[in-house]
């Protein structure tokens, strides 16, 4: 073993030796630490899996998509508005992709009030959508086991229907969903696919209810509005989801989409644009704030871990200085001094932030177990809490160490 490795581990023993003799002290000095290394990762723990968790529940939206939603009125205002405007349609679909061209792609769906749904086998009180072909792939759906219909079904108005997984498990306890029939009210359907749980920690965002795929019956678009039945009043889409193209920019569609359907529906206010890219971008300023304060609060911890290691050490330079005389009579150089103080300042700060990832790991789980939030891990996070400890550790400790390596040795030896 090398001579500075040598050197570097008696120094180490050197100072755990120091600070067991004042377990007390060293324990208060350690909660700083401790407590500071704990909240930045806690805090970042919870940052990131709320980040991950956003990008979720945001790839069910389509990030890159545009969703119009049917306004919900009372029964008095929807009459009013009915006599000018038909509500969300296909035909409004229609016009929104052939008039603009950055949009790529549209998909409606409408949902149907169910009082009968059932299996030979089981049943389910799941909602039942009716769905243009390419809903499953705007959505970021895909099928688990089966297949999904296409664009032929919906034009031949198939009695099939796509299953999420927990309708599923519910009409079909036995597994055999596949092939089996199910009833939606008066309607007979063939289930040809089930799908893909994407096992969302959430079913709301920003505000938007999002996923809960998995408790949907699908059923084509054409076939659900020409054989089950819906209020007068209701539109004929509750939803359009409208994918646009990469190069333009979503809030600047929205606003050219919102021209086009006012003009379509006579200016009546009965629909309502979302824009995924927006929400977003609202929900990433909000976890900032949230980002910056938990981390202010984290360095004033740190800080005041710094300041308790400034403290002991300079109360241990005090302690020690007929020592520190004898080291410099018997040849110690400055830098040796200083050297064993920074080491004891690195100790205390590695115990501290190894405490501090335990408790961190801990909190965030508590937080997540509590408030119902993710928790995502990354190793460079832990390292850098420990980093930002250890450097906080040594610059509070460069003063102490500077001090005591600057004791004349001859009134060192005399201070006892």
């Amino acid at each position: 073993m090398s001579a500075p490795v040598t050197s570097l581990l008696m120094d180490v023993r050197q100072a755990l030796g120091q600070l067991g003799h004042h377990r007390l002290r060293t324990a208060l000095t350690l909660l700083g630490m401790v407590f500071g290394v704990g909240a930045v990762i806690a805090m970042l723990a919870v940052s990131e899996g709320g980040k991950r968790q956003a990008l979720e529940l945001i790839e069910g939206m389509g990030l890159n998509n545009l969703i119009v939603e049917a306004r919900d009125a009372d029964g008095e205002t929807l009459k009013e508005v009915r006599k000018y405007s038909a509500g969300l349609s296909v035909r409004d679909a229609e016009a929104v992709g052939v008039t603009l061209p950055f949009v790529e792609a549209w998909a409606g769906a409408a949902r149907f009030r169910t009082w009968t749904l059932f299996s030979r086998s089981g049943q389910s009180r799941a909602s039942v959508f009716a769905v243009s072909p390419d809903w499953f792939e705007l959505s970021s759906l895909a099928a688990d086991r089966g297949e999904l219909f296409d664009a032929d079904a919906d034009r031949r108005f198939a009695q099939v229907a796509v299953l999420g997984s927990a309708a599923a498990r519910e009409l079909f306890p036995n597994g055999d969903a596949i092939g089996g029939s199910i009833k939606v009210n008066h309607l007979w359907l063939e289930v040809i696919g089930v799908l893909h749980d994407r096992q969302l920690n959430d079913d709301r965002f920003e505000g938007h209810e999002i996923g809960g795929e998995s408790s949907h019956v699908y059923i084509p678009l054409q076939t659900g509005l020409s054989r089950l039945k819906r209020d007068d009043m209701d539109s004929e889409l509750d939803t359009l989801k409208i994918r646009l193209d990469g190069n333009v920019e979503p809030a600047q569609a929205a606003s050219a989409i919102e021209h086009l359907l006012s003009r379509r529906h006579s200016d009546q206010n009965d629909y309502e644009t979302v824009v995924p890219a927006r929400l977003l971008a609202q929900h990433q300023q909000t976890q900032q704030i949230f980002t910056i304060v938990m981390s202010a609060v984290a360095g004033i911890s740190l800080l005041v871990g710094g300041i308790g290691i400034m403290n002991i050490m300079l109360a241990s330079v005090m302690e020690r200085r007929s020592e520190i005389g004898l080291f410099r009579a018997l040849g110690a150089r400055e830098t040796d001094i200083v050297r064993q103080f920074l080491v004891e300042a690195c100790v205390i700060a590695m115990i501290g932030a190894g405490i501090g990832v335990v408790l961190g790991i801990l909190l965030a789980y508590t937080i997540a177990a509590f408030a119902g939030w993710a928790v995502a891990w990354s190793p460079i996070v832990i390292l850098v809490a420990v980093i930002v400890c250890v450097s906080i550790a040594v610059g509070f400790g460069v003063y102490p160490a500077m001090s005591a390596a600057r004791l004349d040795p001859v009134v060192a030896l005399q201070s006892d």
